[in-house]
C-alpha cells in the first residue's frame, strides 16, 4: 500500500482574525495523520474505508461510488460526511474514481481526536495529495475555514499565513525562538466546536485597524528574542481578543492565580492553551484538573 502523511498544526497568533486577513503564525505538530491507499483492479466501483484513532478502529464504510450509496457502515453521520468529501475528490480529480476499479483506504490519526490539532485538515491534505488535486479547493468545498491548517500540512513547516481577498498567501519560516524550551502547551480536556466559535466571531463588526493590530503582534512575535517580551505580546493578544469576542480569557476562567501568561490557541473554550514554565508548574496544572502538559519539543515538529 502507498502511504502519505500530514502533520497536525497549532495556530499561535491571530486566531479568528486570520479569516479576515490578519497575519498569522502557525506551527506543525510532530503527530499527524497517516493515509494508506490501494487500488484494486476490477469492475466493482467500491470504496472500503477504515479510519483509526491511535491505531483503534472507529469508522468503517463500504461505498459504491457509481451512485455514491453507502453499502455498510458503523457510523451513519461520519459515513455521510466521507461520501460528501469523496464526491468532491471525484469532481476535482482527473485520475481518481474515474474508472470501475475499487479502492481500499486506511487512515490513522496519531493524536486524540479531541485535541483539535487538525484531524480534518490532515485528512483533506492527504486526500488531495493522493488524488493530485488542490488541497485548499477540496477543503473549501468540504469544510471551509481560512486554510492556514492546510498550508501547514502542505509545507510541513512553521508558516506565516494571510487570507487576502480569498487568496491564500503563506511562506515557510524558521521559527525557532531561543526561549522555546520555556514554553508549554496544556490541553483543556475538551474539543471546541470551531464552527460555533467562527459564527460568534462573524456576528461581530470588525475594523481594518483591529485586523492590522493582530498582524502587528504576529510581526513583533517574530522579532522578539526573550520570553518576557513574548509573554507581554501573548497577554496583549489575549486581552484584545477577549474584548472583541466579549468572552472571558482562559486565564481568568481556569488559571486566575497562574504567575505567567496563559493564551488560548484556536477556537476559544477548548483545545490547547500555551503558557510558560514556572516552579512546580506540572503540579499546578494537574491540581487544576489538566494533566495533558507538553513541552515545545514534545509537541512541535
Amino acid at each position: 500500500m502507498n502511504k502519505i502523511f500530514s502533520q497536525g498544526k497549532l495556530l499561535l497568533t491571530s486566531e479568528y482574525f486570520v479569516l479576515d486577513g490578519a497575519l498569522a503564525l502557525a506551527v506543525p505538530t510532530k503527530l499527524g495523520q497517516e493515509f494508506f491507499s490501494e487500488e484494486i483492479i476490477g469492475r466493482d466501483s467500491e470504496i472500503i474505508w477504515e479510519a483509526y484513532h491511535q491505531d483503534i478502529l472507529w469508522l468503517k464504510i463500504k461505498i459504491n461510488y457509481r451512485n455514491w450509496t453507502i453499502l455498510e457502515t458503523n457510523l451513519e453521520d461520519s459515513a455521510a460526511f466521507m461520501v460528501k468529501v469523496l464526491q468532491n475528490v471525484q469532481d476535482l480529480s482527473k485520475i481518481r474514481f474515474q474508472s470501475e476499479n475499487s479502492y481500499f483506504f486506511k487512515t490513522n490519526l496519531q493524536f486524540p481526536a479531541n485535541y483539535g490539532l487538525g484531524s480534518s485538515s490532515t485528512l483533506m491534505n492527504n486526500l488531495a495529495e493522493w488524488a493530485e488535486i488542490d488541497a485548499f479547493q477540496l477543503n473549501e468545498m468540504s469544510l471551509g475555514g481560512s486554510g492556514y491548517d492546510i498550508a501547514v500540512a502542505k509545507e510541513k513547516s512553521p508558516i506565516l499565513f494571510q487570507n487576502l481577498n480569498g487568496e491564500k498567501v503563506f511562506q515557510k519560516i524558521n521559527f525557532n525562538p531561543s526561549f522555546k524550551n520555556e514554553l508549554i502547551f496544556i490541553h483543556l480536556n475538551q474539543k471546541q466546536d470551531s464552527r460555533e466559535g467562527i459564527n460568534h466571531y462573524r456576528s461581530k463588526e470588525k475594523s481594518p485597524e483591529l485586523i492590522q493590530e493582530f498582524s502587528s503582534i504576529t510581526e513583533k512575535v517574530l522579532e522578539t528574542d526573550n520570553l518576557e517580551k513574548f509573554s507581554q505580546l501573548m497577554e496583549l493578544h489575549e486581552q484584545k481578543l477577549a474584548n472583541f469576542l466579549e468572552m472571558q480569557p482562559v486565564k481568568e476562567k481556569y488559571f486566575e492565580n497562574c504567575p505567567v501568561f496563559v493564551k488560548s490557541l484556536g477556537a476559544w473554550g477548548g483545545d490547547f492553551v500555551m503558557s510558560a514554565k514556572f516552579q512546580d508548574y506540572e503540579a499546578y496544572f494537574l491540581e487544576k484538573g489538566f494533566g495533558d502538559i507538553f513541552t515545545y519539543n514534545d509537541l512541535i515538529g
